[in-house]
Parts: C-alpha cells; structure tokens; sequence
C-alpha cells in the first residue's frame, strides 16, 4: 500500500516511464531509513521522485529547519543544498547529518564573504546584522540573527533598531524594507534563479491566461513582486493556493515547486515558467542511496563557528 500511494502521486507528474525508473530506488532507499534510522529532509525545489518518493518531511528552510531541531534518527540525510544541511547540523548537532552532494550549493550563499559582513559592520556600527538563512555557517556566526523567506519581515520588524543590514540578497532585503518601512542596508547578492524573472513575463501570462493568480517568491525583484498577486515562501504559496478560489496559478519560483504542488491540487491549472535551480538539482536518487548506503557526505562544521552560528539561528526560531 506504501509504494502504491507513492506512486499513484507520482504519476500525477511524471511519465509511466519515468515512475518504472524511480521505483526500485525509492523502494530500496525507503528500506535502507529503517535499518540505518534515517530521517529524509526535503525541500520544496527538490524533483518529484525526492519530493513524493523519500521524504519524511517537506517545506520551505524555515519547516525544515524546525524540523531539523527536533528529528529523533541516529541520521539525515539532507535533499536540499549545503547551507541547509550545515543548519540542520547546527540545530541539532548530536546528530549525523548528510548531504547526498558537497556540490549543491547557493548563488546567494556564494555571493558574499565574512570580509564582506565584516566591512559593513564596520562602515555601520552598532547596526543589527540580520542574516538570510541562503548563507553558510561562517556568515551565520557574524550576524546578530538569522531569518528566511517566511519570518524576514517579523524578524525586521521585532529589532528595535530602525536601520538594518540585512545580508546578502538584495531583493528580498529591498521587498522587506518596502513592508517594514525601515532603513535597509544590504549586499549585491541575488538567487540565480529569481532574478530571471521581470515584469513582463507576468504581464503576458496575464494576457494568455486571464484571472490567473500570480505568485511570487520574494527573492524576486520589487518590480516583480509589485505585479503578483501574493509573494511569500514556499510554504506560504502551498497555504495561499489552498485558500485562493483561482484555478489557474503562475508560480514565479523554481521550476520543480510546480511540479511538486501539481500533485497536491489537482483541481488547480499550474502555468510556470521553468526557472531551474542547479544547485537544487544535484541532488538524486542514485546519491541520496549512496549516501545511505556509505555515510556520505557528513556535515562538519569548525567549533569556532559552530557556537556563534547556531546561536543567530536560536535567536531567529525564538522571534518567529
């Protein structure tokens, strides 16, 4: 009955030939968690067969980051890229916790430097450093706390201070600023996959698909997110569909997010545009069973860092 509900919504997006190809591995590896006690963390860019196949639990960084802190398993294995898995070594770091390649990493997470951090606190003095989550642990542990998609906002807007530096993407610090109405101070860095998309795409979406609702990640531009309906995480777009009477949706997002959510609503009409994340895309079957298989790759994290990153992310899950 397990594998048959596995893959009854698999092939609500995938093709039979596809399904036939993924199923002996998504068998194997489900056995392979209960002899080793795995726990499987997913995120929501990850390709169906990960998504509805292998995960024990699903969602954005902010969800798996809080459930993370709280997996009880001798191991995870991490789908998603290397600075989510470094926070789920950070929140609970009795565990093991693998990444199925080193290689899955962060256009945002790459784009700035801890002399970068450096530099900013030093041009601006007693400024609060909030930290996106798209960062590494080294970057964590140079801010004063960290946030993500989901709670950047309550995160500004619970400091006291009125000017922020908010690191490292620019966009989603320019769409906060817009909602907090403070001072935003930030770094040039973008998501390689977001800032693809412009204003224009959404106007002739519109024009081919009248009443479709337009969803926007707010790592998107200002612009962008101006011409969508709704903006937010990714499991604030799952919890916005599932209110919203459209049946048509655009989601401005990484391609596989669609995919994932075709399955959940099969009575909505999903248009997207296949904005693919790289990085995200490392990751696979036939890695996620070697890394159950052989322990591969642990997440490491020097003790230096380690007290003062894990100690912005606890300020972030306490905030929000």
């Amino acid at each position: 009955m397990f594998m048959q509900a596995i893959q009854e919504k698999l092939e609500t997006v995938l093709t039979p030939f596809e399904i036939a190809a993924h199923l002996p591995l998504i068998d194997e590896i489900n056995a392979l968690k209960k002899e080793k006690n795995a726990c499987v963390l997913v995120h929501n860019y990850q390709t169906p067969e990960i998504y509805h196949g292998i995960a024990d639990y699903t969602g954005d960084s902010l969800g798996l980051a809080r459930e993370a802190a709280k997996a009880d398993c001798e191991r995870i294995v991490f789908c998603g890229v290397h600075f989510m898995a470094e926070t789920a070594k950070l929140l609970n770091p009795a565990t093991k916790v693998l990444i199925p390649d080193l290689e899955a990493g962060c256009s945002l997470s790459e784009s700035i430097t801890v002399e970068d951090v450096r530099a900013l606190k030093q041009k601006h003095p007693g400024v609060p450093v909030v930290c996106y989550v798209n960062t590494p642990a080294a970057i964590k542990a140079e801010s004063d706390v960290c946030c993500t998609s989901a709670n950047a906002v309550r995160i500004v807007e619970s400091l006291e201070s009125d000017r922020i530096v908010f690191i490292p993407d620019e966009y989603l610090a320019r769409n906060v600023a817009k909602e907090t109405g403070k001072t935003i101070i930030t770094h040039p860095g973008r998501c390689m996959v977001h800032e693809q998309f412009t204003p224009g795409d959404i106007e002739n979406y519109r024009e081919q698909f009248p009443g479709i609702a337009v969803i926007a990640h707010p790592e998107c531009s200002p612009e962008v997110v101006a011409a969508s309906d709704f903006s937010g995480s990714t499991s604030q777009m799952s919890r916005f569909i599932r209110q919203s009477r459209a049946q048509k949706i655009m989601l401005i997002t990484e391609c596989s997010m669609a995919d994932n959510l075709r399955a959940e609503f099969l009575d909505k009409d999903f248009q997207a545009p296949c904005t693919i994340c790289p990085h995200m895309k490392k990751i696979t079957l036939e890695k996620v069973l070697k890394s159950l298989q052989e322990d591969v790759y642990e997440i490491t994290i020097p003790p230096e860092v380690f007290r003062k990153a894990r100690q912005s992310l606890e300020r972030m899950l306490e905030f929000s």
